[in-house]
Parts: structure tokens; C-alpha cells; sequence
């Protein structure tokens, strides 16, 4: 958890990357409270020309202070609006650039991240904790100006009307200060803890909406109602009690600066009763007295909403101070025009150290072969993936393309060496041509037909209303995931690079389907090394070595034929899924 001088110190950061606008803002609050505060000045004035008795008022002089205190009063309502739009300008200058430098971070965060943290989790603190940011520095930044000013000013001005009854509030201030320090360093973690308890709740919403089909189908209405149920209490409870804490420094310290004006009220009687005070100056300590206790107790109404900032500000850093991908070596190979043999020798991995997954791994795949892994469940098909695109770094071990190790190459250019296509679909909002040539920047029209119709898709394509022009979204198009995978796998044909990796990037589709593709991939990757992850063993039939995993070690490899007459775990797999 950050602290709140860091916080603070990160906020202005941001703030000063825009700091004329912030100098104008302050200088315009400066000039607006001054004009206010000549008001009850004036005031005073104006009572002062007031005698008691027949014909000696002295009407000239207060309708000239009235007219006065009302060019004052507009001049520094007029400043105040000016100074309100640059203040909603330099906030959303300041969140627009907290927001991209956020999202800019998690480009450059490593997957073992998002394997870590929910998506719901991490767009509460992108959409929730930004807005509270965002409202805190368009509103109560500029309280916070308008406070401090105010105070200062208005203490000068007290000093010079009489400093005898300033001295009350140097009991009174302290005792203010010292009560929003305590309730500030008591009610902080709950508000940290509501915006925690908020980005669970997203996570969990997020979860749910993405599995609603798998919880219809088991009937499981109920119990995820009552699981939410609970994660909305704890919710609202953490609501409940950082707004509950929150809200009890404000009454004390109104509490406060209500004695301290009954204080002034009384002591400046007396003074008066003994001739040391005018009853215009009176009148205008009173005025300045409420102008200085006044900000005081925003201060302290506005507490809760400031801890909220703290707390979200807080978590948003947290993100940001997540350690990225390590950078690549100075004397990094940039991958251009590779041959595509891979190789593993003596690979050690697991996610956590305690928790070894690939064990003592040796893999050799030669330039232009069908490589195709299987096993079962858990025994590390997908963490062979993940090594080889280098979303993680083996504890041990070397993994080398074209005899390079893949530590000493770029991360950039060692994946544009691969394409992949993943069990899980992603189609972005765009027409079925963006779609597909997004791999390849200058994929023509012709392309990306010829890539369609490889993977039997074009006819499917052409029935939409717009064909490669049709826009796909949630909104307007309802796709089957089987469909979705084939876009994929076509966009995945337009790739230029050497290596290919399919995870189980045909378990959507049909059997007769799946076989065409099957053939049209045989033709299209041809001179590619290729990577297929698949549990149906029928797919892959016609590799050219299949490497069967078992606990984290390669327990055979060899051609279909080989490894059914070996009579060992493929022979085994198979015939659970044939016989």
C-alpha cells in the first residue's frame, strides 16, 4: 500500500506535466477570494457610516461601499467560473494521461499478470478509481485552492481588525488539525478496503456474465445468487463503514468552529462595550471569522471524499508499479529471416517455485516439421507454449531458434517469428477483412478470400450483409464459436513468419470440417515448423513426430504408427478415444 506523502507526491506529478494551467488556476483563485474578501470590508464601512440619530447617516458613503461590495462580489463570481473551466481542463488533461499511462502499463505488463488478477479487478481500478481521481481533482482540488487562500487572507485580515480576538482561534485551530489528522489516519484503510471490495465484486460480475451459459446448465442459479449476494454485502459493508467514519470529522470540527465564532461573538461584545473595537470592524472580524472557519470545516466535509482519492489513487499505482516484462539485453539479435529448428535442451519450469511442472524437458523441432503434443490433462502442454513465445523464462535450461538462444534475441521479434492460434477466440470490433488481415498490415482483398476459403469459411462470409465489409459485434452479430475459430485460424494463414503454433485451434469445429482444414493446413504451412497442442488424436495423425507428455517429461515421441505399435501412453490415450 502507498503511502499518502507518495500518493501525493505521484499526483503532482501529473499536475505539474500541465503546470501553467495550474499556475493560472491559482492565481486566479487568489484574485477571486480576494475580491470576495474586500466585501466584508466594505461592509464594515458601510456600518461605520451608519451613526445612530436623526439625519447622521451617512447615505453617499454606504450606498458608495454597497455599489462596491457588488462590482466585488461579480468580479469575483466571474473569476470564479473562469477558474472552475480551467480547473475541469487540467483534470481531465491530467486523467486522459493517467488513463493512457495506465493502460499503456498493462501493454507492457508480462501474462503471468493477467494469469493472476481477475479482468473485472483490473478494469474497476481503470473505470471506478480513475473517476474517483478525476472528481477529486475537478472539484475538490479546487476547494482545496479556495480553502488555503481563503484561510490566509482572511487570518491577515483578522490580525488587522483587532489581533486580540485572533488569539481564539490559535486554541481553536489546533485542536481542528489535530482531530482531521486522527480521523485521517483511522478511517484511510477502510476506504482502501471499499474500492478492494469493489474490483472483487467486478471481478467476480465479470466471471459470472463470461460463464452464464455453463451456470444455466447446470442450474446453478441459486447458488451464484448467493454467492453474490455475499460479495455485494461485503461490499456495501465496506461502503458502509469508511462513509460512517468518514462523515464523523466533519460534525466535530463544525462543532469546533461553532464555539470558536460564539467565542468571537462574545469577546468582541465586551471589546466593544469598552471602546477598543468600532461596531464596523466588529462586524467585519465576525464576517471574516465565518470566511476562515468556513474553509476549515469544507476541509473537513470533504475528508471522506479525499481518503477515496487516496485509496483509489493508491491502488492505480499499484498497477503502475508492477514490474514489466524485463527488458531485452543490450546486445539483443533482432529474429528477421530464420530457417524455423527449435530446440529445447534440459528445460526446468514451474509457475511457482515450489510447484515444478516441466521437468528436465528436451524437444528438437527441425525446420519444416508437424510437431504435435499431447497428453493429459496437466501434464504441461500449454506451459511448453508459454516457454516458447517466452511469456515466461525457464528456471533453467536454454530454448534456441536456429541455434540462438531465445535470450538474446528480442522479445518483439521472437514473436512475430511464431503465429498462434488459440483454443480461445478474440474478434475485435471491426469488419470480417480487419478481422482476418490482422496479422498482416498489406493483406490485400485477394489474401484474405484465398485465406477464407483454405479454411472453408468464404460461403459463410458471403451470406453476411455486407460480406468482408460486414462489421462483427455483440450488438449486431451473432456468430458461432466455431465460426469465430475459423476466422481466427484464417487470419492466422496470412502470417509470414516461420513457426506455427496451434492450440487446439480445430475443438470447435465439425469432424468433416476439421478434417478440410486439416488438408488446407498441410498445403499452407508447408516450409513452416509447426506446433499443434490438440486432445483429439485423430488431428494429428499425419505429423511428422508426436511428443507425448507425461508429468512434465517427454514420455515418448515418434510417428502415429511408431507410437501405437510402442504399446505405451499414446497407445493408450488413443484407444480411450477410439475403442
Amino acid at each position: 500500500m502507498h503511502n499518502k506523502k507518495r500518493i501525493l507526491r505521484r499526483l503532482w506529478d501529473y499536475v505539474y506535466q500541465y503546470k501553467w494551467s495550474a499556475f493560472a488556476a491559482l492565481l486566479l483563485s487568489l484574485a477571486s477570494n480576494l475580491f470576495a474578501l474586500i466585501g466584508p470590508m466594505l461592509s464594515g464601512y458601510a456600518i461605520d457610516a451608519i451613526t445612530p440619530g436623526k439625519g447622521l447617516v451617512q447615505f453617499d458613503k454606504v450606498f458608495k461601499y454597497c455599489a462596491l461590495m457588488i462590482i466585488f462580489y461579480i468580479a469575483s463570481s466571474l473569476l470564479s467560473y473562469i477558474l472552475s473551466i480551467i480547473m475541469i481542463n487540467l483534470s481531465q488533461k491530467v486523467i486522459s494521461r493517467m488513463r493512457s499511462d495506465m493502460f499503456n502499463k498493462l501493454m507492457d505488463l508480462p501474462v503471468s499478470y493477467f494469469d493472476t488478477h481477475q479482468a473485472g479487478e483490473i478494469i474497476s481500478r481503470m473505470s471506478y478509481d480513475i473517476d474517483t481521481v478525476n472528481s477529486s481533482l475537478s472539484t475538490d482540488l479546487l476547494q482545496i485552492f479556495t480553502s488555503i487562500i481563503t484561510v490566509l487572507l482572511s487570518l491577515a485580515m483578522m490580525i488587522f481588525l483587532s489581533p486580540n480576538l485572533t488569539l481564539i482561534f490559535v486554541v481553536t485551530v489546533p485542536v481542528s488539525i489535530l482531530l482531521t489528522r486522527y480521523m485521517a489516519s483511522r478511517v484511510r484503510p477502510f476506504f482502501h478496503k471499499r474500492s478492494a471490495e469493489l474490483g472483487n465484486l467486478n471481478g467476480f460480475v465479470e466471471e459470472i456474465i463470461t460463464g452464464l451459459k455453463t451456470i444455466k446448465i447446470y442450474n446453478r442459479e441459486d447458488y451464484i445468487t448467493q454467492r453474490f449476494d455475499k460479495k455485494n454485502e461485503d461490499a456495501v459493508n465496506a461502503y458502509y463503514n469508511a462513509d460512517y467514519y468518514g462523515s464523523m470529522t466533519g460534525p466535530g470540527v463544525n462543532f469546533i468552529n461553532n464555539i470558536s465564532l460564539a467565542l468571537v461573538s462574545v469577546f468582541g461584545s465586551i471589546l466593544y462595550l469598552f471602546g477598543n473595537i468600532t461596531l464596523g470592524n466588529l462586524s467585519s472580524f465576525v464576517l471574516y471569522s465565518r470566511k476562515f472557519s468556513g474553509p476549515i470545516n469544507e476541509a473537513a466535509n470533504i475528508f471522506s471524499e479525499l481518503q477515496s482519492t487516496f485509496a483509489a489513487a493508491g491502488r492505480i499505482f499499484e498497477l503502475m508499479d508492477e514490474n514489466t516484462e524485463p527488458e531485452d539485453l543490450e546486445n539483443a539479435v533482432v529474429l528477421n529471416d530464420i530457417d524455423g529448428n527449435v530446440k529445447m535442451e534440459h528445460v526446468n519450469f514451474g509457475y511457482t517455485p515450489d510447484n515444478e511442472i516441466i521437468h528436465d524437458l528436451n524437444l528438437n523441432a527441425e525446420k519444416g516439421q508437424l510437431v504435435a503434443i499431447v497428453g493429459p490433462t496437466g501434464a504441461g502442454k500449454s506451459t511448453i507454449i508459454n516457454l516458447l513465445m517466452r511469456f515466461y523464462d525457464p528456471e533453467s535450461g536454454t530454448i534456441s531458434i536456429d541455434n540462438i538462444s531465445i535470450k538474446n534475441v528480442t522479445r518483439s521479434s521472437l514473436r512475430l517469428s511464431y503465429t498462434m492460434v488459440l483454443q480461445d477466440t478474440w474478434l475485435f470490433h471491426g469488419t470480417v477483412f480487419q478481422n482476418i488481415a490482422y496479422g498482416k498490415n498489406d493483406a490485400t482483398m485477394d489474401e484474405v478470400i484465398s485465406a477464407a476459403k483454405s479454411v472453408r469459411i468464404h460461403n459463410f462470409i458471403m451470406q453476411l450483409p455486407e460480406g468482408y465489409n460486414t462489421v462483427l459485434s455483440s450488438e449486431t452479430m451473432n456468430i458461432s464459436q466455431g465460426q469465430k475459430q475459423l476466422l481466427t485460424i484464417a487470419r492466422a494463414m496470412l502470417s509470414d513468419s516461420k513457426i506455427l503454433i496451434l492450440d487446439e485451434a480445430t475443438s470447435n469445429v465439425d469432424t468433416r470440417t476439421e478434417i478440410l482444414i486439416q488438408q488446407a493446413m498441410r498445403k499452407l504451412m508447408q516450409d513452416k515448423t509447426c506446433f499443434v497442442i490438440a486432445h483429439r488424436l485423430s488431428t494429428i495423425q499425419n505429423a511428422d513426430v508426436i511428443l507425448v507428455l507425461h508429468d512434465g517429461e517427454i514420455a515418448e515421441q515418434g510417428t502415429h504408427e511408431e507410437l501405437l505399435k510402442a504399446n505405451g501412453v499414446y497407445s493408450e490415450l488413443y484407444k480411450a478415444q477410439f475403442q
